[in-house]
């Protein structure tokens, strides 16, 4: 296990061991809870990557030569009363 060290101010220091014996723990183990907790999270860009790859599957196969005509684009508004 490695050891870190950490400056806060006064205030947040205080705030912090009363949280701590609140919870009947030491503050070096409220502090490890909430480091092991950032480790475990899924980082932002693994969590858009993960999204990206749901969403590329719903959108299933896509052709440019799908597109719809230009004179079908202007029908379906018409329809639509626009």
């Amino acid at each position: 296990m490695k050891n870190i060290t950490v400056s806060v101010d006064s205030e947040t220091y205080q705030r912090a061991r009363v949280r701590a014996a609140e919870q009947g723990r030491s503050l070096s183990s409220l502090v490890r809870e909430f480091l092991n907790g950032l480790g475990s999270q899924e980082s932002e860009a693994a969590r858009l990557k993960r999204e990206e790859a749901a969403l590329r599957a719903q959108i299933g196969a896509f052709r440019a030569g799908d597109r719809l005509p230009r004179e079908a684009l202007y029908d379906r508004r018409e329809g639509l009363g626009g």
